[in-house]
């Protein structure tokens, strides 16, 4: 228990570590774009002097590692800065996003989890037979083709061809639970199709890796049944490969949302990431990033800590 408490705290620290390097690098990159909001705002048709003037009111005349610290110091200290364009505190701005985006990568997961796990166990039973082959495939083929065109196939086929669901999610703050679950079905979909694949296959490979061990024979030649093997004997040894491949899918279905956000018009994280950037609302750029490379941080963090858990000879480098 002390490792692994040791283990989390110097884990910690260094995702933390990796946050402010995160930061540096997010507002670097922000520095090398064209443009900036005042231009945006003013447009092409604004003089010099009314640039400087909305510059230095908005501080953008500072230089930049005195702006930079400013935001981290604010940062720190919990404030994460106004809108650039809207005024409106960030925290206020984000909030209704972030519960927006946590609601459809939720609902993705719901889906793609248990199906990749029942599809993995499947195949692996059913290794090498035009089951497992058509499994494989299927997979394969939904993770090969790319994000928005897998959202633009499902709309054709759903939202024109079939009239079932709405081809754009748009929420209101107030809509019930069904009617968010009704309107997020195409989103949630697309990213089923897109991470179920990863962990069905590492969930396949694990199983075939483990019923071959000479243990699980002797529990099979014992007349134990296929799901006392699969659930008593091979997936708690399985669980470490597991719980990674999942924890970085769950994390891909937060950060990884924009193009399927934009696609479908989802009011969440992605979208609000792509109009800042559109906008030059440089703070609202830096903060969602922030936000996204804290939550991939976190769910990495969580997956060793489980697969340390579930086998602590990975502590130890023999």
């Amino acid at each position: 228990m002390q490792h692994l408490l040791r283990l989390f705290v110097q884990r910690l620290a260094l995702g933390l570590l990796t946050l402010f390097a995160v930061s540096l690098v997010i507002f670097l990159s922000i520095e090398l774009l064209p443009g900036d909001v005042a231009q945006q705002v003013l447009g092409q048709s604004a003089t010099p002097e009314n640039l400087a003037a909305f510059r230095r009111e908005l501080g953008l005349d500072l230089p930049a590692h005195t702006r930079y610290l400013d935001w981290l110091g604010g940062f720190l200290q919990g404030d994460l800065g106004t809108s650039l364009i809207s005024g409106i505190p960030i925290s206020d701005l984000i909030s209704e996003r972030l519960y927006n985006t946590f609601f459809l990568a939720g609902f993705a997961a719901l889906i793609s989890v248990p199906l990749a796990l029942i599809l993995g166990v499947v195949a692996a039973l059913h290794r090498d037979t035009l089951l497992d082959k058509s499994i494989n495939v299927a997979t394969l083929t939904a993770i090969s083709v790319p994000e928005f065109f897998v959202g633009y196939i499902l709309v054709w086929i759903f939202a024109v061809e079939l009239s079932m669901f709405p081809s754009i999610a748009n929420l209101s703050e107030d809509a019930p639970f069904t009617d968010r679950i009704y309107r997020t079905f195409l989103p949630a979909l697309t990213l089923t199709l897109i991470v179920t694949a990863h962990m069905m296959r590492m969930t396949r490979a694990s199983l075939i890796n483990l019923l071959a061990l000479p243990y699980v024979e002797m529990a099979q030649l014992k007349g134990a049944s296929q799901r006392r093997l699969i659930v008593i004997h091979a997936l708690p040894n399985a669980i470490a490969p597991i719980v990674t491949v999942i924890a970085i899918n769950l994390a891909y279905l937060i950060v990884g949302v924009v193009i399927v956000e934009v696609v479908f018009v989802y009011p969440g994280m992605g979208q609000l990431l792509v109009d800042s950037v559109a906008k030059r609302d440089f703070t609202v750029v830096q903060t969602a990033c922030l936000l996204f490379a804290a939550t991939y941080i976190l769910f990495n963090l969580a997956s060793d800590l489980i697969s340390i858990a579930s086998n602590p000879r990975l502590l130890h480098r023999k």
